[in-house]
């Protein structure tokens, strides 16, 4: 080894080290911040549970089973549902709303927009105790839209030509590879009626407007929290202290204990909501979005 090399060993042999063992030292550095990060609060049983829904809904199963959890521990008193999603795919939406509902039926549930709370996401939220909003977030959109493109010109100019067997008139509508027709946008349309009516119906059930207003509330409209308020969608327009505090009124909890969210699960879940948005636009569907 060169005199250099002797002076220099200190600063290179550990880079050296990390270099050959990366994933070790990530894994360890990881496991060494949560450990340094912990605290004897940890030690007691929560009372209070926070479920978020963020990012576009392309999926319930993560947070249907944080529902599932919440509402099979004893020790859990009360849930909030924390929001800020501009809504997303039809079923998912569906799902999380009607599990909010039944968890409802067990606990109370207070639903907090902390930004957007709007179409598949206010959706979710409807059956809630009491829907509080952040002073800046925006509410509603209740609407739905399918969408897709009509590529015809494109395939087209670059020499490929479609080809179709089928049977059933209608098997073919939403095609991007041709117009649609006046027919197949009757069909699409009377699709996304029946589901708007679906939505329209619930959010009057849960929150207690009268559906011949639906054009006050609904309609695709677009509110702040304060507009939200007059027109019946949401209870109060507070800060997510003031909703933490009403959950805890309403849970009748003396001393609260909120749960905490594992550091590794939120970390993953920002990675999994980035990837589902990038999927998500470019895909086509039917969308409370």
């Amino acid at each position: 080894m060169s005199l250099i090399s002797k002076i220099f060993y200190p600063i290179t042999a550990p880079i050296k080290f990390i270099q050959n063992n990366f994933k070790t030292v990530l894994f360890l550095t990881i496991v060494f911040y949560f450990i340094s990060n912990s605290d004897t609060k940890s030690l007691q049983k929560p009372n209070l549970a926070i479920i978020n829904l963020s990012g576009a809904i392309m999926s319930a199963d993560d947070v249907l089973e944080k529902i599932d959890k919440a509402k099979q521990d004893t020790h859990i008193k009360g849930v909030l549902f924390k929001v800020n999603s501009p809504g997303g795919s039809v079923p998912p939406s569906v799902e999380i709303a009607y599990a909010i509902k039944e968890l409802n039926q067990i606990k109370p549930v207070v639903a907090y927009a902390s930004g957007i709370m709007a179409s598949g996401s206010y959706y979710a939220s409807i059956w809630a105790n009491k829907i509080i909003a952040n002073p800046g977030s925006m509410i509603g959109s209740i609407g739905v839209i399918m969408q897709s493109v009509d590529a015809s010109e494109l395939l087209n100019k670059i020499g490929v030509k479609p080809q179709t067997v089928k049977i059933g008139l209608y098997k073919e509508a939403g095609t991007p590879t041709r117009q649609w027709s006046k027919a197949e946008k009757q069909e699409l349309q009377k699709v996304i009626k029946s589901t708007y009516d679906m939505f329209v119906k619930d959010v009057a059930d849960a929150r207690g407007l009268k559906i011949k207003n639906k054009d006050d509330f609904a309609n695709a409209h677009i509110f702040t929290s304060i507009q939200a308020k007059n027109v019946g969608l949401v209870d109060k327009v507070a800060t997510i202290s003031d909703a933490k505090m009403e959950l805890i009124n309403i849970s009748g909890v003396k001393k609260p204990i909120w749960q905490k969210e594992d550091k590794f699960d939120k970390i993953m879940e920002k990675i999994i909501q980035g990837t589902i948005l990038n999927i998500s636009n470019s895909l086509n569907g039917l969308m409370a979005y």
